[in-house]
């Protein structure tokens, strides 16, 4: 085991005193978390049955970001977002609702229905008392 030891620690002296040819390793799955960050995407939800409307569009270019995104309120207007983001101004957002906001009409109550009386039912039949037998007299004279 010593030897095994003894002959790593060599290697790697050599190698790095520049001793030895050691050729590049290559990862293929390396990330450089130093790369310019770029992107641009789209997304966007138009669902009839459930009537949920929205969308967004971003763009990315280094540390600064662009973007837009909308959506209908449940009071029939839209929202829309306009937001920048960059190091020198931060995160910065204008919000715009445009259209005219419908609210559901109240709905008049029916006169609520009123049942009939509850049935009564019939006096419950009382059983005659119990007969009580007296006890016998007996007379002393």
């Amino acid at each position: 085991m010593f030897a095994k030891v003894l002959a790593i620690s060599a290697f790697v002296a050599f190698a790095q005193a520049g001793l030895l040819p050691v050729g590049h390793v290559v990862n293929e799955h390396a990330v450089d978390y130093y790369a310019h960050p770029k992107y641009e995407f789209n997304y966007g939800v138009k669902d009839g049955h459930t009537g949920d409307q929205k969308s967004q569009h971003e763009v990315r270019d280094g540390d600064v970001v662009k973007g837009t995104y909308s959506l209908v309120e449940p009071d029939g207007t839209l929202r829309t977002v306009h937001y920048t983001a960059d190091d020198h101004n931060g995160f910065n957002a204008v919000v715009e609702k445009s259209g005219h906001a419908v609210h559901p009409q109240q709905v008049a109550h029916a006169v609520p229905v009123v049942h009939a009386a509850p049935v009564v039912h019939a006096t419950p039949i009382v059983h005659a008392a119990p007969v009580v037998h007296a006890a016998p007299v007996y007379y002393h004279h």
